[in-house]
């Protein structure tokens, strides 16, 4: 995996709701938007950085992949099944010839809802 920086991004996810975040990504070099033109990517997430995963994220591109803009989310279905605490991420993008990147990363606080 190439090394370059990565943003921490820090996220609360509700248990029993639905979860999206929307990252605008730059390319490091130009400070350009990313072009995400034939990326494929996975996010997960997991208690401790060395544990079984916890919960995957979907992944959503935008129509426009030149536009820097990509999507994780949960459904309530997902999040439901969470429990509270801390939690580490990373999202992990894979360009057309192979070459892995990580362009952001953090932890999550779960936290339960109050309203049912």
């Amino acid at each position: 995996m190439s090394q370059q920086p990565t943003f921490l991004v820090d996220l609360q996810i509700y248990t029993g709701t639905d979860f999206t975040q929307t990252f605008v990504l730059e390319d490091t070099q130009s400070n350009q938007l990313m072009n995400l033109t034939g990326y494929t990517a996975c996010c997960h997430m997991r208690r401790y950085p060395t544990s079984s995963v916890a919960g995957t994220f979907n992944i959503d591109f935008a129509a426009d992949r030149s536009s820097g803009r990509v999507e994780i989310g949960m459904t309530r279905g997902t999040t439901i099944n969470l429990k509270a605490g801390k939690y580490f991420y990373d999202l992990v993008l894979q360009d057309p010839d192979g070459k892995r990147v990580r362009p952001v990363e953090g932890t999550i606080q779960v936290k339960r809802t109050v309203t049912r």
